[in-house]
């Protein structure tokens, strides 16, 4: 009797859910153990699952789009069949029978979360279009649904995405068109929406000038890149975000009913845009160790693998605080940055630019132009007050402002 094997999804996930995006082989496909058969998408990461051994896959239990729950099978494989194509008979599930208490119709194949989705927020897939291959609706479908305002009795998001009495929609009177929401946006919306409401956040801004470190940055870059190492600007507000953390270590932290938990390690994520398709915050753990070449030389690595989609999920794991350097794409301040709960603080780092400022030189005020750039720290104001908030950016800037050339 040839062995069956389950294919499932891995049981450590990103704290979030997971979506099948694309099957990579074919129900009667012969694999190898390790051959990458399907892809699944996190709110952060897209990730490939492997054959667990020599076979055939024999079932396809999600298709794209359905959710995938840690452990949840994903699909079965025949261990020793001989013929890729005679001895796989299974196809995909059959649709609930009609003793089911879902609202989706039975004459027609729908997933276990389409079907799940269907019970949880009373809609009929089958009054839908769907946007999966052939017109099948899919669990993606089924959400948009729900949030363009059709009614949901029985399981409202947490927090909810729409109001208890739906947006009306607008009307304009010209065409339009709907770009589904990837999982990454939905949980980056969903995980935005959870931190306003958690947390009351308040905004600090200051002024630093980058004159030292850019002089430093001149001093070390050849250097540095003759060894593969590209001396950024961001390696400079990890070291100074080290710094800052010594004298205010409860920005380093997180707030429980019960009290403050104030981290020894500093665990710094760095927030790295993707386009269109949203941004991730990969961590550097125990920055307080490193040197500004090691943070250097790590920063690459990690903002060469986001953006190549090759960021693991461990690597966005346990961040105690994280750096938005959103000058990058132009803007000079953006407030607030929403804090990346469960953390206290976020910094926030705009465009570096020429600016007029007066500087005291031998007791005479005199006019000067400085490259100069508005930093920001968004505070939990239930872990922390406004002297904290501005200790803890004075040492920042001063310490940027005093680099030793």
């Amino acid at each position: 009797m040839t062995d069956i094997i389950e294919i499932t999804a891995p049981i450590e996930q990103e704290g979030t859910k997971a979506v099948v995006r694309n099957w990579l082989k074919q129900i009667g496909d012969r694999v190898r153990e390790g051959d990458a058969l399907v892809e699944l998408e996190t709110d952060k990461v897209t990730q490939e699952i492997a054959a667990p051994c020599d076979g055939v896959l024999s079932e396809i239990s999600m298709s794209d789009g359905d959710d995938a729950e840690p452990g949840a099978v994903l699909g079965r494989m025949r261990v020793g069949a001989s013929d890729a194509r005679t001895e796989t008979s299974a196809v995909l599930p059959q649709a609930q029978s009609a003793s089911s208490t879902t609202t989706a119709s039975t004459s027609t194949y729908y997933s276990p979360a389409v079907r799940k989705a269907a019970e949880e927020h009373g809609i009929d897939p089958a009054s839908l279009k769907g946007s999966g291959k052939g017109g099948r609706v899919t669990r993606a479908d089924m959400d948009h649904a729900l949030e363009a305002g059709r009614p949901s009795p029985s399981a409202p998001l947490s927090p909810p995405m729409v109001a208890e009495q739906p947006f009306p929609t607008v009307q304009t009177g010209s065409k339009s068109r709907t770009v589904p929401h990837s999982a990454m946006r939905l949980s980056i919306a969903r995980h935005m929406a959870l931190s306003l409401t958690t947390a009351p956040q308040v905004t600090a801004v200051f002024e630093a000038d980058f004159t030292a470190i850019m002089r430093h940055r001149e001093r070390h870059k050849d250097r540095l890149k003759a060894e593969g190492v590209n001396l950024s600007y961001t390696a400079y507000f990890v070291a100074a975000s080290v710094a800052a953390m010594k004298l205010v270590p409860e920005v380093n932290s997180q707030w429980h009913d019960d009290g403050l938990e104030i981290f020894e390690d500093i665990n710094i994520g760095i927030g790295i845009a993707l386009g269109d398709k949203g941004l991730v915050a990969p961590v550097m753990p125990q920055a307080q160790t490193l040197s500004l070449e090691t943070i250097a030389a790590r920063l690459q690595d990690l903002t060469t693998r986001a953006r190549s989609n090759a960021i693991k999920a461990d690597e966005l794991k346990g961040g105690t605080f994280t750096i938005s350097n959103h000058g990058v794409s132009g803007s000079l301040l953006a407030s607030p940055i929403i804090i990346n709960q469960p953390q206290s603080a976020i910094l926030g780092i705009g465009k570096l630019e020429k600016r007029v400022v007066v500087r005291e030189v031998d007791g005479t005020d005199t006019i000067q132009i400085r490259p100069m750039a508005y930093v920001s720290l968004t505070i939990d104001h239930r872990s922390l007050d406004g002297h904290q908030t501005n200790t803890w950016l004075n040492e920042f800037v001063r310490v940027l402002q005093s680099w030793p050339e």
